[in-house]
């Protein structure tokens, strides 16, 4: 059998500064299920359709030239438009070829999905074993835990499939499958190039409301040292990677296996810089101080509010004195700090708007992001927001941290539009904050991106401002 596995397009609207900040990451769930695949004795190929550029003609002449027998769609909410199109188009070129869906989407909303007649099958949660049992015909459709499928007309679940819990059984990621020439992690957290992203861990310790655990699960597993340090090697070694980028919902939740990473970077020598993302409450003096010294320069925490209500709302109750003083820590040890917020959560007022605007303005990160609320399916705040009547809308397309689907009692769509826009526009048109910018120019590749970030940011504000045409704020 052959097997084709495809991540969908993304289309980023118009106003939304994920569209301005020039990334591509390789699909890094697609990239191990391919390699467990071939591991297996399977023929498999990845279409990467966010780094290609391919037109409807150029797909027609690929699918007829592969004919492969499955073909497999990755999908999150905001790209599930764009993954049943692409099982439309798939199903239209290869009738008798079999549409597998999987991803975030697909996972919680199998029923929604498979009522599209061009979808064979779900694939929930993580997709190694069950693609392969379905691919193989190593089990029957009745028995492979994990998929949902068609049955005589009916929509049938099987039972979940547990977990994988030792991530190290799992091959490196096929990365001779994906173009490597195409990928680079989003403007302003790499500062060297080629850069790739890597993904260490599988779950998360949080509990927060908004995010979405059914893939991983709540259980947080993690690959060892020595299996990141053989990933690294490859990319190095490969590639020619220079900087890595950790998308992991939170590096450090596992504090020893970190450190003999960290160790193990220091101790070969590996000419490597990487960021990452974390908690405040899951780092220290002492980690931080070995994560400098073996290449780490950016950190991102998640942050998301200064309000200790809507914190607490989202189960995510940090202290926002740890906040300023983990923030002081990173900076005096030389890592550059990335701080994540989110506007418009439950409770939120215009009040705590301007709260946490002014809290990441004094907080003085090196790079803010700032986010509108969005209750993916799957999520506490999901079932939340639908329960009370406050969804606008299941357009899955404005799923994208950038437009407001929740209609909220204590503050209006258009003052979260209107903050949105002012928050980007109070933290990088500061003085103060573009003279430091300034003052951490080095090398010509400091001030390309300096230049580009500038851009990016002066165009997202004539295009936000330019989708808000009824704002009453200004």
């Amino acid at each position: 059998m052959t097997i084709l596995l495809i991540n969908p397009p993304r289309v980023i609207s118009k106003g939304n500064i994920w569209k301005k900040i020039d990334r591509a990451l390789p699909p890094l769930g697609l990239a191990y299920i391919a390699s467990f695949l071939e591991g297996k004795g399977q023929i498999v190929n990845v279409l990467d359709l966010q780094a290609e550029n391919i037109n409807s003609e150029q797909f027609f002449s690929y699918l007829l030239k592969t004919k492969p027998d499955f073909i497999g769609i990755s999908s999150t909410t905001v790209e599930i438009e764009g993954a049943l199109g692409i099982a439309k188009l798939s199903k239209k070129i290869l009738p008798e070829a079999k549409i597998i869906l999987g991803g975030a989407h697909p996972s919680i909303m199998a029923e929604e999905v498979l009522s599209d007649p061009s979808v064979d099958f779900v694939v929930r949660g993580e997709g190694e074993y069950t693609l392969y049992e379905l691919a193989s015909s190593s089990a029957k459709i009745p028995d492979i835990q994990g998929l949902s499928y068609k049955d005589s007309g009916k929509i049938a679940h099987n039972p979940p499939r547990p977990v994988i819990e030792d991530l190290d059984e799992l091959p490196l990621p096929a990365y001779h499958l994906l173009p490597m020439d195409k990928y680079k992690p989003s403007l302003g957290n790499y500062k060297r190039l080629p850069a790739i992203s890597m993904i260490t861990s599988r779950g998360c310790p949080g509990r927060c409301t908004f995010c979405y655990t059914g893939i991983s699960g709540k259980k947080t597993r993690v690959r060892s040292a020595k299996k990141l340090m053989e990933e690294v090697k490859l990319l190095q070694r490969d590639y020619k990677i220079k900087e890595i980028s950790f998308y992991d919902d939170t590096f450090t939740s596992f504090k020893d296996n970190v450190r003999e990473f960290c160790e193990r970077l220091i101790k070969e020598k590996i000419d490597i810089s990487w960021s990452c993302m974390s908690r405040i409450d899951f780092i220290d003096k002492d980690m931080l101080g070995l994560m400098r010294r073996s290449g780490c320069h950016q950190i991102g925490y998640g942050l998301e509010s200064s309000n200790p209500e809507i914190l607490r709302n989202i189960r995510k109750p940090l202290s926002l004195e740890l906040a300023r003083s983990v923030v002081r820590m990173t900076k005096k040890l030389g890592i550059d700090v990335r701080v994540m917020f989110m506007l418009g959560c439950p409770s939120e007022t215009e009040e705590t708007l301007r709260e946490t605007i002014s809290f990441a303005v004094k907080l003085k990160p090196d790079i803010a992001v700032f986010n509108i609320c969005t209750p993916l399916p799957g999520t506490e705040m999901y079932a939340w927001a639908k329960n009370n009547g406050y969804l606008k809308t299941t357009e899955w397309s404005k799923y994208d941290l950038a437009n407001v689907v929740m209609q909220l009692p204590t503050v209006s769509e258009e003052a979260i539009k209107y903050y949105y826009r002012m928050a980007y526009r109070k933290f990088y048109f500061n003085p103060l904050y573009i003279f430091k910018r300034l003052a951490k120019v080095r090398t010509p590749f400091d001030v390309k991106n300096n230049i580009k970030s500038f851009l990016s940011l002066l165009t997202f504000e004539a295009e936000r401002k330019g989708v808000i045409k009824n704002d009453n704020f200004n």
